[in-house]
Order: structure tokens, then sequence, then C-alpha cells
């Protein structure tokens, strides 16, 4: 059985994380993981007792879920990674989690973020579940989505997304794909156009009011008029190559005729 210590702090956890305090929880979390590598279960071996495993497992779903809330995605790569274990090769002989599959789908919305096509697909591909089953779980058929319309170039669709999404936390993902996709848009729209009336750049940016449109505008350094109503786009100067012309007709007729002694 699990030391009488790792089960109070498991109790401290689920009540801190209960309750909304990510703080407390980040701090019950760091001291839960040495618990859990002292009883020797956050990398279990053997054959461990199964209600200690499901322990474990919830204290790093917890912590996955928690990376997400306190936006820290280097830790929910981490806490991920551990819970491969439990959700592989434990899985014959655990319970199903209720947690597995959300946690999931946001591994899989975060490669997208990142633009890991190719690992999402992999990823996608591996997972326990049949194929015609992938699209009748709410918390896979939201990243599927999201990634076809990304490759469709449907953005309003994605934007869309975000009040479809099965948890709280995908909305965290939905806003960085958000980000990437409006920063394309600002480039096309600098290539595209001198200048865009506020409230159209706005449309296409999919912003909701104008002190967001105000803030993105200042990071891609363009110019706003407020009284005019319109954005001017910061035009990047094109640098001009000289090619050295004398060189090069120098150079093939130097050529020219070291073909005609060989002929």
């Amino acid at each position: 059985m699990a030391p009488s210590q790792l089960v109070q702090l498991y109790k401290e956890l689920q009540q801190a994380f209960t309750s909304g305090n990510l703080q407390q929880t980040g701090v019950v979390l760091t001291r839960i993981k040495i618990a859990l590598t002292e009883a020797g279960l956050l990398v279990p071996l053997g054959n461990p007792n199964p209600q200690d495993l499901v322990i474990a497992r919830e204290i790093l779903e917890v912590g996955a879920f928690w990376s997400i809330r306190t936006k820290d995605i280097p830790s929910f790569d981490r806490y991920f990674s551990q819970l491969q274990t439990f959700y592989n090769d434990f899985s014959s002989v655990l319970p199903p989690s209720p947690r597995e599959y959300p946690l999931r789908g946001l591994n899989l919305i975060r490669l997208l973020t990142q633009n890991r096509i190719a690992d999402f697909h992999t990823t996608l591909e591996s997972l326990p579940l049949r194929a015609d089953a992938l699209t009748g779980n709410p918390y896979i058929a939201h990243p599927i989505n999201l990634e076809q319309w990304l490759m469709e170039g449907s953005y309003s669709k994605v934007w869309n997304a975000r009040e479809e999404a099965p948890a709280e936390e995908y909305k965290f993902f939905v806003d960085s794909l958000m980000g990437t996709i409006r920063n394309e848009i600002a480039s096309c729209e600098e290539t595209a156009y001198d200048s865009l009336p506020l409230k159209d750049a706005a449309t296409l940016l999919f912003f909701k009011n104008q002190s967001e449109l105000l803030t993105f505008a200042q990071q891609r350094g363009w110019q706003v008029d407020l009284t005019a109503g319109k954005i001017t786009f910061a035009k990047k100067t094109e640098e001009k190559v000289e090619i050295p012309k004398e060189k090069l007709i120098s150079a093939n007729l130097q050529y020219a005729r070291e073909l005609e002694q060989i002929v």
C-alpha cells in the first residue's frame, strides 16, 4: 500500500485542485512527486499494487491539467510523458481513467499549435481506439476537426471551435492557434494592402473589440489613424542585390575558350 504520507498529500492535492487554488496545487505537486519517487511509483517497475498505481496516475493527471491552467507547456509535456506508462503499460490492470482522453486530446492540439503535423498523425494512429470510434470521442474529434480546418484554411471554423471546446483547458490551445493564424493573416494583409479600415482589419483578424486590434497593430508596427479610422501597414524595404555582370561575362567567356580548346 502507498505510504501514509503519500496518501495525505494526495488528499491535500485533490482539495487544492478542486477548489481552484493553483498556487497551492503547485506547492503540493512539488512535494508529492518526491513522495512518488520514494515510493517507486513515479516510474513504476515490477508488479506494484494497482490501487497505488491509480493514485499515482491521478496525481500525474492533476499535474497535467494544472500545467495547462498555469500555461506551462513544458510542464504539461513532462506530466503527459510520465502518464504514458500508466495509459499503455498498465492499461490491462487499471480501470479506465475519465481524464485519459481529455488529456490525449489536449496533447493532440498541443502538437497542432507547434505545427508538428506528422507527429499529430502518428499520435492519432497510435491511440487505442478503432478508426471509426475516433470521431465519436468528443475529446479526439475536436483536434481532428481543428487539423482539417487548418489545412483547408477555414480559420473562421477554428475561431468558432473555441466555444465548442469539450473542456475548458482546450480553449488555451485554441487561443494559441488563433495567435499563429492572426500573424499569417497579418502578413498577407501587409502584402496585399497599403491600408485597411479599422473595422475590416478587426473582422479579418477575428478581434472582438478595437482595443485588442490596437495592441496587435502596435506589435506589428502598424500606423493607426483613429481619426480616419484606418490602419496603414508598415512596408518592408526590399533589399537590392547587386549582380556582378562583368565578372559573370568574363567567367563565361573563359569557360567558352576552355571548351573550344577541349574540342
